[in-house]
């Protein structure tokens, strides 16, 4: 293995599907250049594809902060030969000029030559085996950096990270092997160098935090998990690569100087920089895209690769609304907004069912809690510009690893992928009477209450057959929530703004009803002797006898009272 250059510019390692719908390794130049002849990222999972498309989005990002769709520099910046930032007027800053860059790409279907003049200035930088390594630092500046027993030794191996515990397809540590492992023991370790870059990039949105190692620094700190661990992402998703990419570029009213890790001076003053913990809030976009949680070094021993990591501060997120990709919670104490995060607890919850942490359901300020995240915000302000043709069909999609929930370990144990699909003039409805979202919102809120009583309906079954606990209540109504995700996803998909909205939204109840009544007889099928005879009803519950029959009349009742 060639260890002396690994240009990520020039040399295949990001995976893509090209249009027939086969995997690709291509270059960062080559993803740029035909991006639109690409449908998607294919990585090794879903949640590694959106940390390579957050830093794709990050170069794009920095490139067209600068210069427009022509390559010409805006009034307010003057750039150096690498088309850094050297002095900025923030008081002429145009916000529009951005947005009517972003027009001219889309409208081009293609990226500028700006983008691989960007990347070809910056090469040195790109190097993912150079002397100042690509998401890595030297031998010299992570011994710096480190306390002296934890200096790079490749004897004792202290503060080191297996390739299996990277790879997020395994995550496997010394202490606990992976049983459902997708490779053999011993194969765990085994990369080539395109997967390992897209492993180490990966690490650094999603780390845990079980290292022993720790920068060098006068105050105490916290280790970051990774950025990406702390959201709850939301992104959009178009019908190739260049249209995902685009409709991700988000630019930022408030000016701020786009820097990602690469373009600080050296290693040492981006991890300076880490040391001083910033707010995220200060940072910009693709300061955020590109953030390290580890400082890693990588030694190369008989072509194979020892990673020494040692962990880097975890960033106060209070208020971090620069963040495009994530929905957000209030603090209720505090008032402040933190970006909100997925549990294990929301398994088995369906991303439509949260469709009102995605996009502000109501035009009133009744919801004063809720804070649209930046990237429904932008794609509404370039659908009310009319830079999004009126029938463009928006996927958007939330993908992210769910940690074990172990404060000491944050291993992550399970990735989410999700996604629901709608027209953007339904999303972003103009309309002040018949709002589309809010209709929406309010058939989600009936399936809720139906799902309810779906609930109490399958706990009485199982009081009735002297179960104790909810369990089969609990599993139960997650079946029936996955029986209505098809349903939902299809019903939400064909909304159009010129519709009578009672039309639908009474085609939505008649679909609710039928599957309400269906998945209840499911159960009645599986009634025992016992359950038909039932029992004497409690005081609480009346006189008479209890058993399935009656207790299926009374949920259809609740059923059709919440239906009408």
């Amino acid at each position: 293995m060639d260890k002396k250059s690994f240009n990520l510019v020039t040399e295949p390692w990001i995976q893509v599907l090209d249009k027939n719908g086969n995997p690709k390794e291509v270059s960062l130049l080559d993803v740029f250049e035909d991006a639109a002849s690409y449908q998607r990222l294919a990585g090794d999972m879903a949640s590694q594809d959106l940390v390579i498309l957050r830093l794709l989005v990050a170069i794009l990002t920095t490139v067209y902060s600068r210069v427009d769709a022509n390559g010409e520099v805006y009034e307010w910046l003057t750039l150096d030969e690498k088309m850094h930032v050297k002095e900025a007027d923030e008081e002429d800053y145009e916000y529009d000029d951005l947005v009517n860059t972003w027009q001219l790409l889309y409208k081009n279907g293609q990226f500028s030559k700006s983008v691989a003049q960007y990347l070809k200035e910056n090469s040195s930088k790109f190097d993912f085996l150079g002397d100042a390594p690509f998401y890595q630092v030297n031998k010299e500046v992570y011994d710096q950096e480190v306390p002296a027993n934890k200096k790079v030794n490749i004897k004792s191996l202290k503060g080191t990270v297996d390739i299996k515990q990277i790879n997020r397809t395994i995550s496997e540590s010394n202490n606990s092997p992976s049983i459902f492992s997708p490779k053999t023991r011993q194969t765990k370790n085994e990369v080539n160098m395109a997967q390992l870059v897209r492993w180490i990039i990966t690490y650094q949105g999603f780390t845990g935090v079980t290292d022993k190692t720790k920068v060098n620094s006068k105050k105490k700190f916290s280790v970051s998990a990774g950025w990406l661990y702390g959201l709850n992402p939301v992104f959009a998703q178009g019908e190739n690569l260049f249209q995902t990419l685009m409709l991700n570029l988000v630019f930022s009213e408030e000016y701020r100087v786009e820097k990602p890790f690469w373009e600080f001076e050296n290693a040492v003053e981006y991890i300076e920089f880490l040391k001083d913990e910033p707010f995220a809030r200060d940072l910009s976009i693709s300061t955020l895209y590109t953030l390290w949680s580890r400082m890693l070094h990588i030694e190369w021993i008989d072509d194979e690769p020892i990673i020494f990591t040692a962990g880097l501060p975890k960033l106060d997120s209070t208020e971090a609304f620069v963040e495009p990709m994530t929905t957000w919670r209030r603090n209720k104490k505090t008032g402040e907004v933190y970006p909100a995060t997925k549990h294990l607890t929301d398994l088995t919850k369906a991303m439509w069912r949260n469709f009102g942490q995605y996009v502000r359901t109501t035009d009133s300020d009744e919801l004063e809690d809720m804070h649209e995240p930046e990237i429904i915000k932008w794609l509404r302000n370039v659908q009310d510009s009319e830079y999004l043709p009126t029938d463009t069909s928006l996927t958007l999609r939330t993908t992210t690893l769910i940690s074990d929930g172990n404060a000491t370990s944050q291993s992550p144990v399970v990735e989410v992928n999700d996604q629901f699909r709608i027209k953007a003039d339904v999303l972003f409805d103009k309309n002040d009477k018949d709002y589309w979202p809010e209709d929406i919102e309010n058939m989600i809120d009936l399936t809720q209450q139906v799902g309810k009583d779906f609930w109490i309906f399958t706990n009485n079954i199982s009081k009735l057959r002297g179960l104790d606990g909810t369990d089969f209540a609990d599993n139960s109504t997650a079946k029936f929530y996955e029986s209505l995700n098809l349903p939902f996803l299809t019903w939400l998909a064909s909304l159009r703004n010129d519709q009578e909205r009672t039309a639908k939204t009474v085609e939505w109840k008649n679909i609710l009803k039928k599957v309400a009544i269906i998945k209840a007889e499911e159960v009645l099928k599986n009634a025992s002797p016992r359950d038909i005879i039932g029992q004497e009803s409690s005081k609480e519950e009346g006189s008479g006898i209890n058993n399935i029959f009656t207790i299926f009349n009374w949920y259809k009742l609740n059923v059709f009272r919440h239906i009408k």
